[in-house]
């Protein structure tokens, strides 16, 4: 693991808001990702200067789709964020990851009737 990697791991671990995580996660034949929080199935991937590499870009891209087609999201946040912040990155991952990924019809209340949203 990187350094940035081991900071955000070090607020991650221990389920931060019921939010478990799980780090250098396998989640399919030959892609294992940074950081995993099955609940919500969401793949972080912390990105350094590798990643801007030539063809680094494209990788990603190509790694990100994948993951998309299998159901998963994908957060990338970038090493640097983590180094300036690690507190505010966390939060800020434990927040998605705690959010829905539709929200409850219910939770928001019915549309409104016709013209009713109008007056």
């Amino acid at each position: 693991m990187s350094y940035p990697e081991v900071l955000l791991w070090q607020r991650l671990r221990g389920s931060p808001q019921g939010m478990r995580f799980r780090r250098q996660h396998p989640v399919c034949d030959g892609i294992t990702v940074d950081f995993y929080c099955a609940a919500a199935r969401l793949v972080v991937e912390v990105d350094g200067e590798i990643h801007s590499a030539a063809g680094s870009l494209e990788r990603d891209a190509r790694r990100d789709a994948s993951l998309r087609a299998m159901g998963f999201r994908i957060l990338r946040v970038l090493a640097i964020d983590v180094l300036r912040n690690a507190d505010d990155a966390a939060s800020s991952i434990v927040a998605l990851a705690a959010a829905p990924l539709h929200p409850s019809p219910a939770a928001s209340g019915p549309p409104p009737r016709a013209g009713e949203d109008q007056e």
